[in-house]
C-alpha cells in the first residue's frame, strides 16, 4: 500500500510544488544501498537464529518493527516526520527486509511433506502477488493520509494474529540449544549418546554465525568450478545492477518526465501485478522492487513447466533479458504518458529471466550443494543491489536538474538498460551442460 504513495510523500517533504529533487533521489539511493547491506549481513544470521528459537519468535521482530515507521507516517508527513521515518525505516529495514517471506517459506518447509512442498510455496507466492495487487488497489482509491493509517492497522492486525494464532513449527528443546551451523564434524550436530548410554554427548560449543557464512575465498572456488556457474553468476551481477538501478530511478523519472502521481503509480503497478499474478503459478512478488526491475526471485512460472522442455532454460534466460533490455530502453525514450504503461504488459516475458538462471545454477553442483549454489548467487545479487543506487542515483538527479550536460532526461534509465544488455549478451555465452556432468563440477565448502 505505501510503495505508491512514498514517491509523492518524499517529494511534498523535502521539495515541496517540484516534482523534480535532487536530494529525495539521493536520500532514496542512500536508503535503498543501506538496507541491501543490513539484508545481505543480516538474512543468514535470522535464518540461524530461526532455527535455534523458532519462526514465531524471530517473525514477531520483522512485524513489530514495521509497524513503527508506518505510524510515524499515519500520524503527519511534514518534513520533520519524514526524517524520523526515513531514519527508522532505514534502520528496520536493515534488519527485517525480506525476512517475513524467508521465514514464511522457512515456516512452510517446517509443517508441509517434501512431496507437498511445491504446491504450498505456490499457494503462498499466489497469496503474496494477490496481496500486492489487491494493497495496490486500494492505495489507488483513498487518500495519502488513510493509505497510511490503514497500512499500520493492517501490520498491527498482522502481528496480533501471528502470536495469537500461529503456532510454532520448530520444537523448542536442548536439541535447539546449540546452533545448527557448527564447526567440525557434522555428524556431531546430532544427538550421541556416551558410554554409558543414558546422557546424551554436549555438542561443540556455541560459536558466532558470522564465522560459519561462507568466506569471499570458498565463494572463489565455487566460482571457478564451473565455467557455466561463474557466467550464471556475472549474468545475475548485471542483471541485478540493473534491477537495483531501477528501483533507484524509475518513479522519480516518472514524476519528472509525465508528472506522475499516487494515482498514475498505483495504475503503473497494478498493469505489473496483474501480469504477474496472471503468469504466475508458482512464484509471488513478494516485495515492490520486483515490479519496478520487472524480475521476480522464485523459480516457476506458469508457462515455464510447458515451455522449458521445448525451447530450454538458456533460451528462456536470454528471451527474459532481451525483453527486459528492449523495454528498458524504450522506458528511457519515452515520449508519451502511455508508453509505460504498454511497456509493463510486457513485462510477462521478463519475468523469465531469473528462474532460468535459478535453475541453471542449480545444475553445476550436486544435490547437497544447493544452498551453497544458490546462496552465492543470492549474494552476488545482494552485492549488486546496494552498489546500483550509488551509480545511478547520482546520474538520474544530474539528468533530472538543470545541470544536465545535455537535454536526456532517461539517460540513467539507459545506462540501466546497458547493464541488462551485458547481462543478455554474458547469457548467449554460457554453454548448455547437463545435470549429468555436474558432478565434474562439484565443488564442497568444507565447515
Amino acid at each position: 500500500m505505501v510503495f505508491p504513495a512514498i514517491t509523492d510523500v518524499t517529494m511534498a517533504a523535502l521539495c515541496p510544488g517540484k516534482d523534480e529533487c535532487s536530494l529525495a533521489i539521493y536520500l532514496s539511493g542512500f536508503q535503498q544501498a543501506m538496507i541491501g547491506l543490513g539484508t545481505l549481513v543480516m538474512m543468514p544470521v535470522i535464518g540461524n537464529l530461526s532455527d535455534q528459537y523458532g519462526r514465531k519468535a524471530l517473525l514477531t521482530l520483522p512485524l513489530t518493527l514495521s509497524i513503527i515507521p508506518l505510524a510515524i507516517m499515519a500520524y503527519s508527513r511534514t518534513t520533520s516526520f519524514f526524517y524520523a521515518y526515513f531514519l527508522l525505516r532505514t534502520l528496520t529495514a536493515m534488519v527485517c527486509e525480506g525476512s517475513v517471506n524467508c521465514l514464511a517459506l522457512a515456516y512452510v518447509a517446517d509443517t508441509v511433506p517434501e512431496g507437498q512442498r511445491a504446491a504450498a510455496f505456490g499457494v503462498l507466492s499466489g497469496i503474496c502477488s494477490s496481496s500486492f495487487v489487491f494493497g495496490t488497489l486500494v492505495t489507488r482509491f483513498i487518500s495519502t493520509t488513510a493509505t497510511f493509517q490503514v497500512a499500520t492497522l493492517v501490520s498491527m492486525l498482522a502481528a496480533i494474529y501471528m502470536r495469537v494464532f500461529l503456532k510454532e513449527s520448530v520444537p523448542i528443546d536442548d536439541s535447539l540449544s546449540q546452533p545448527i551451523i557448527i564447526k567440525g564434524d557434522p555428524d556431531l550436530n546430532v544427538d550421541q549418546n556416551d558410554d554409558h548410554g543414558d546422557q546424551p554427548l554436549k555438542k561443540i560449543s556455541s560459536i558466532s554465525v558470522y564465522k560459519n557464512i561462507p568466506s569471499i575465498e570458498d565463494l572463489t572456488c565455487l566460482l571457478k568450478s564451473s565455467t557455466t556457474f561463474s557466467q550464471a553468476a556475472v549474468v545475475a551481477f548485471f542483471n541485478s545492477l540493473a534491477e537495483g538501478g531501477m528501483q533507484a530511478a524509475s518513479l522519480y523519472f516518472l514524476k519528472a518526465r509525465f508528472h506522475f502521481n499516487k494515482d498514475q503509480f498505483a495504475d503503473l503497478m497494478l498493469i505489473s501485478g496483474i501480469a504477474a499474478t496472471v503468469s504466475q503459478a508458482s512464484t509471488g512478488i513478494p516485495n515492490f522492487r520486483d515490479f519496478v526491475s520487472f524480475n521476480v526471485h522464485n523459480d516457476k512460472l506458469l508457462f515455464m513447466p510447458l515451455l522449458t522442455p521445448i525451447i530450454g532454460e538458456k533460451k528462456l534466460l536470454s528471451i527474459g533479458l532481451l525483453v527486459g533490455c528492449v523495454n528498458t530502453f524504450l522506458y528511457s525514450i519515452s515520449w508519451a504518458i502511455w508508453v509505460p504503461y504498454a511497456l509493463s504488459v510486457f513485462t510477462v516475458l521478463a519475468f523469465f529471466a531469473i528462474p532460468a538462471l535459478r535453475s541453471i545454477a542449480s545444475k553445476q553442483v550436486g544435490s547437497n550443494e544447493q544452498g551453497k549454489a544458490q546462496g552465492c548467487i543470492s549474494g552476488i545479487s545482494s552485492f549488486a543491489n546496494i552498489i546500483s543506487p550509488l551509480i545511478f542515483s547520482p546520474l538520474t538527479a544530474l539528468f533530472l536538474s538543470d545541470r544536465a550536460p545535455f537535454n536526456f532526461p532517461g539517460f540513467s534509465i539507459m545506462g540501466i538498460g546497458l547493464a541488462t544488455m551485458i547481462a543478455f549478451i554474458q547469457s548467449l555465452l554460457i554453454r548448455d551442460i547437463s545435470s549429468d556432468s555436474k558432478s565434474q563440477n562439484q565443488y564442497s565448502l568444507v565447515a
